[in-house]
């Protein structure tokens, strides 16, 4: 009898960008995802479900930054304003394949690209801008919200183990990752505010996935 893989269980490792009001505002532009040896990683747990989705967890300790002088605006080359935060992030959701992905039935190997989202709640420090200094400050800790939409591909290496690739932005319900927008932490504010107040900030996310796979032969009948 075959042996059945219904569980995956395994590491996330990658680089994070920062897309606000200060630094860069690509979300594509590969140096923009490294500040010298800082590395995003975390865990992944998923319970395929069906061929075609599956339930999965993360915990993920995103390092991100953001530096004006990575910027090609004239203005933000001139101010020169940057900050450096980690972010601890945990999402729970579905994964969707979009080829069939039957790990019990594994008579060869396997690919497929996939999507993701679900709730996600995240843990970081506050910033704002010091006028003594005309410099970036770090505050408070502080946790909101946010919105992943993540595409990726995956394939079998053997019977239990699958690597991954994957890119995901992230919309926070903030616009204050970067200390632009003060009057969330107090209002009436009491440091200066700059940048765009109509646009949240966002955080991205790419990185290799290799999870093991376990369990019983499910039964994709029910569900």
């Amino acid at each position: 009898m075959t042996k059945a893989q219904t569980y995956e269980a395994g590491l996330i490792i990658g680089g994070a960008n920062f897309v606000g009001d200060v630094g860069s505002s690509s979300f594509t532009r590969s140096e923009d995802y490294f500040s010298e040896d800082k590395v995003s990683y975390g865990v992944v747990l998923k319970w395929n479900r069906s061929p075609r989705h599956a339930f999965r967890f993360t915990a993920i300790r995103v390092n991100t930054f953001g530096n004006d002088l990575r910027s090609d605006e004239p203005k933000k080359l001139a101010r020169g304003y940057n900050f450096e935060t980690d972010i601890t992030e945990l999402s729970l959701g579905l994964e969707f394949n979009f080829f069939e992905w039957d790990l019990h039935e594994l008579k060869r190997p396997l690919f497929t690209p996939y999507i993701y989202t679900g709730p996600t709640y995240f843990f970081t420090n506050e910033f704002y801008l010091d006028p003594a200094t005309n410099e970036l400050a770090e505050g408070e800790s502080t946790s909101n919200f946010a919105i992943p939409l993540v595409f990726g591909v995956k394939g079998t290496l053997s019977r239990h183990w699958i690597l991954a690739a994957e890119f995901g932005a992230r919309y926070t319900f903030t616009d204050n990752l970067d200390g632009s927008a003060p009057d969330e932490i107090v209002s009436p504010p009491i440091y200066p505010t700059f940048g765009n107040s109509n646009m949240n900030d966002w955080y991205i996310f790419t990185g290799i996935t290799l999870t093991y796979t376990f369990g019983r032969k499910p039964c994709y009948c029910n569900f």
